[in-house]
């Protein structure tokens, strides 16, 4: 009995748990790739399953707004 309430406590905090984020630079530009359109970076907006991060962006020639992984945002240069 202890073990099965001691298993339900773990899943209950398991829950719980906070994951932070990575520094995500808001407000830097940045180019898709070398020769791509520019975007302003955006704040995280969720943890996928595979633990990257969707990042909202803003596009700076039409002020679109989109989600765009973490992981390819941060090879992105940053534009000039």
């Amino acid at each position: 009995m202890v073990g099965n309430h001691l298993l339900q406590l773990i899943r209950r905090n398991a829950i719980q748990v906070l994951v932070t984020p990575p520094a995500i630079p808001v407000g830097k530009i940045k180019s898709f790739g070398a020769l791509g359109p520019k975007y302003e970076v955006g704040h995280a907006l969720r943890q996928l399953e595979d633990g990257d991060w969707m990042v909202e962006v803003t596009l700076v020639e039409s002020g679109e707004k989109v989600e765009y992984r973490w992981t390819r945002l941060s090879d992105d240069p940053e534009a000039h």
